[in-house]
């Protein structure tokens, strides 16, 4: 008890001692007045200690004692080169970096890196490594030693290979990956190092033995710098590196030339890309420019692209986001290159009906920041924001080492960091509308559109803004024909009846009481393969659930008739209101077989991957879906279905391919489903028909 009655008096005292100095403070404050700022913040940036190899390695220290950790930062600065037809070659070599040495195995390898805590990263372009003081010198010899003397195996580089080719596939539909590639070819040109891109038929060009020779070729020390930060003794780390890297040999001369870029376009235009499934439009509003970090007006362009597209606070951002609701995020760059290669690129993904009305408040806000000069106060914000993130960054031994670097890549002067923060400090108003009309040219701009064509293009050719046609590799195309001519005496009555008698006919499918069906799953990037039993029942029971081996079932959605529930990560709930409305309302497993005349519509002859089919719209009391119907086969090829969750629109496209006979029904063995950007695709292993199902399967 004296203990406590201690301790209490104790915390009593101090808290009293708090109070009373708060409350002297306070008296002493003239409240009247504002408080002055503080001292503007200063940057002080050790400069580095150099020395360079006989090989050419030039290495920069900088002696940093305060924690026991050391950052070793390997670039290769030789000039950008296009690889043409062997595009992916660098990836190819760079993604077989780092694993393993000549004399340490791969899996010895990243183990003992794991074991001493650190962490170590090789590519084509060089590396990185962070490891506590006490282990530096391992760390350094190990880098060395992967980056000298690699573990370079054709098993390797064929699982390499294999890797990347997945890759580009399961990227075939992505809006990103398509608008990256097209806006970047179309930008600099196809053949410039910055605009050519990587294809399955680019990379099945790739030998084993390219490979080698590229690596051999490019990654060398001739223009290499390592930036060493950290806990370390400069004397000490000189003659580690010496004794690590001084036998790492000179290649070749590498010097090359870099192309220049595409000129920009002669009027501002639409560069459209028709991607038929996608639920959302990438916009791309770009233009090349000719800034260089040693430029005078670098500073003031970083403030110019902070007040139009930097953030949440930047005129994009407030407008097509917080104003009109039009995407959850509008943004901008402005960035300098040292070859003469940089860009301008505002960026925003929104729904498809709001397409066109988000290029013209773009470019709206694009001309504002040409034309209006910015408020005081949003410029001042802007920069104390930037000057925070600044300061901040330093803590970070990688951005110290990245501003070491930049002063010699970029022929800075030394004090280019230590004036940072008064160079900023000091743009004008004058010079954010100066720097905004010199670089950014919406006079001269591609606007790089990937989207649902058919949806989109009629509202987009009343902007008035010249539209381009292009495929998802950047060649020029002819406009698409987003839908044709219905012929003659063809309705939605007629295709339905066409797509029943295809995969059976009515008597054989009323035949069908239950569906077992069981399928592998892939999940595009997914570390694992899921398994899935769906089962269904007349006249509108169902249940599926996804399994994962090691894991059991991860997720399952049951419904019974009048009830229905979903699981997933050990937590249950009911359905919702307007699920089990949904669910009740379905008729039979053959949906097709219960339509009625009056919720059909045929809408057009639209295209799919090539093919022509029939787009038809099924009304379901205050919801639709749409559904398409192959012209030559009958058979059903899409659903397509829009949704509100969360407060935002979502579609879900199901692809089905595929059919085979299972007791005289045509089912669809293979089908995909892409929710946003979700993906799962569902490889049918065995379907049984009228057996393996009970009633109680769904409660």
């Amino acid at each position: 008890m004296k203990i406590i009655y201690n301790m209490k008096t104790k915390l009593s005292a101090f808290i009293l001692l708090f109070l009373i100095s708060v409350v002297s403070v306070n008296a002493q404050l003239d409240r009247s007045k504002q408080p002055k700022s503080g001292p503007e913040p200063s940057i002080s940036l050790e400069v580095p200690s150099e020395f360079e190899l006989k090989n050419g390695l030039k290495v920069l220290v900088v002696e940093n004692h305060k924690l026991p950790r050391v950052t070793y930062s390997l670039n290769i600065d030789n000039n950008p080169v296009a690889t043409g037809s062997k595009a992916g070659i660098e990836s190819l070599i760079g993604s077989m970096l780092g694993n393993g040495t000549t004399t340490i195995s791969k899996d010895t390898f990243n183990e003992e890196i794991d074991f001493l805590g650190a962490s170590l990263n090789l590519g084509i372009s060089g590396g990185f490594a962070r490891t506590l003081s006490k282990y530096s010198e391992r760390i350094l010899e190990l880098m060395a030693d992967a980056a000298i003397n690699p573990l370079l195996t054709e098993e390797e580089f064929e699982k390499e290979k294999t890797k990347l080719i997945e890759g580009l596939k399961t990227e075939e539909k992505s809006i990103d990956a398509i608008s990256s590639r097209v806006g970047a070819a179309l930008l600099y040109g196809a053949k410039h190092p910055y605009g050519e891109f990587v294809t399955e038929e680019t990379i099945n060009n790739v030998t084993f033995g390219d490979a080698l020779a590229y690596y051999e070729k490019h990654f060398n020390p001739n223009n290499a710098y390592l930036v060493i930060i950290g806990d370390v003794n400069y004397k000490d780390v000189k003659k580690q590196v010496k004794k690590y890297f001084g036998d790492w040999e000179k290649s070749v001369d590498v010097t090359n030339t870099v192309p220049a870029v595409s000129p920009n376009a002669q009027y501002t235009q639409i560069n459209f890309v028709d991607l038929p499934n996608a639920s959302q439009s990438s916009i791309a509003i770009k233009n090349t420019v000719d800034l260089k970090m040693n430029d005078e007006d670098y500073h003031a362009s970083i403030i110019a692209n902070s007040i139009l597209g930097g953030g949440g606070e930047g005129y994009l951002f407030k407008n097509l986001r917080e104003d009109k609701g039009y995407t959850y995020g509008a943004y901008s760059s402005l960035r300098a290159n040292r070859y003469g290669a940089g860009s301008f690129n505002a960026t925003a993904k929104v729904r498809n009906m709001v397409t066109d009305s988000a290029v013209v408040e773009a470019m709206k806000e694009i001309n504002r920041i040409k034309t209006e000069s910015v408020d005081p106060q949003m410029l001042k914000d802007t920069k104390a924001k930037y000057v925070g993130n600044f300061i901040m960054g330093l803590e970070d031994p990688q951005t110290v080492a990245r501003y070491a670097l930049n002063i010699k890549l970029n022929n800075l002067p030394e004090d280019f960091y230590t004036t940072y923060l008064q160079k900023i400090n000091a743009v004008s108003a004058e010079d954010v509308m100066r720097v905004a009309n010199k670089y950014i040219k919406p006079e001269n701009a591609r606007i790089v559109i990937i989207g649902k064509g058919s949806d989109v293009i009629e509202n987009l050719e009343k902007t008035g803004i010249p539209i381009k046609y292009y495929d998802k590799f950047a060649n020029a195309t002819e406009k698409p024909v987003f839908s044709k001519p219905i012929p003659a005496g063809v309705t939605a009555e007629t295709v339905v009846s066409k797509y029943v008698a295809a995969i059976g006919g009515e008597a054989n499918l009323k035949k069908v009481n239950s569906l077992l069906m069981n399928a592998n799953v892939v999940i595009p990037g997914a570390p694992y393969k899921p398994t899935a039993i769906m089962k269904q029942m007349v006249p509108n029971k169902s249940s599926m659930e996804l399994n994962i081996e090691g894991m059991g079932t991860v997720m399952k959605q049951s419904f019974n008739g009048e009830t229905g529930y979903q699981e997933g990560q050990g937590q249950k709930a009911p359905m919702d209101d307007k699920t089990l409305a949904s669910k009740k309302a379905e008729k039979g497993l053959f949906s097709e077989l219960y339509f009625e005349a009056s919720a059909l519509a045929l809408e057009s002859v639209a295209t799919i991957e090539g093919a022509d089919v029939y787009k038809i719209k099924v009304t379901k009391g205050d919801t639709f879906e749409y559904r398409y119907y192959s012209v030559d086969s009958s058979l059903l090829v899409r659903t397509e279905e829009t949704a509100e969750a969360g407060g935002q629109t979502v579609t879900t496209i199901t692809d089905f391919k595929d059919y085979k006979d299972v007791n005289g029904v045509m089912m669809p063995y293979s089908f995909k489903v892409a929710t946003g950007p979700q993906v799962f695709e569902f490889n049918i292993t065995d379907i049984k028909v009228n057996e393996g199902v009970t009633a109680a399967d769904f409660n």
